[in-house]
């Protein structure tokens, strides 16, 4: 149901929600949104839980009462949870700073009217900030590699 609305708290200090359809990352001081953890595609049809892992932990898993399939969301190396295929709107604005300092810069350094800025990015998959089109779609990791 894309109108529910649900909270964890995670007990690594996450804040998990579900709104519009997917689950979102909260800052635990603000409750600001920090991105996308589960994606409308892969959430759709599916249920929700957080269950002790056995070690102290939560673990956020998906699953349906048709199969016998259960996802578990895995965090993030740092601890988060939300994915990051880009990066969020206060690292993009920064980016956009930069490039315009170092736009002046280029051109008072070369003495020309315009120059030509490029950025290079780290492991995102896009630098646009839609996450929308985008699919958090679990897969195997003992498959076989796509060729």
């Amino acid at each position: 149901d894309g109108d529910q609305v649900c909270w964890w708290h995670m007990k690594d200090g996450a804040i998990l929600g579900v709104h519009g359809g997917m689950i979102m990352e909260y800052d635990a001081s603000t409750l600001a949104p920090l991105g996308m953890v589960v994606s409308r595609d892969e959430l759709q049809n599916r249920r929700v839980a957080v269950i002790d892992d056995g070690w102290g932990g939560s673990a956020l898993v998906l699953y349906d009462d048709d199969t016998a399939d259960v996802t578990v969301v895995q965090p993030n190396e740092d601890g988060s949870y939300w994915r990051k295929v880009v990066r969020n709107k206060m690292h993009r604005t920064r980016e956009m700073r930069r490039m315009e300092a170092a736009a002046k810069w280029a051109e008072k350094e070369k003495m020309v009217d315009k120059v030509k800025v490029l950025s290079s990015y780290g492991p995102y998959k896009t630098s646009s900030g839609k996450v929308l089109g985008l699919s958090t779609r679990a897969i195997d990791p003992k498959a076989a590699p796509l060729q």
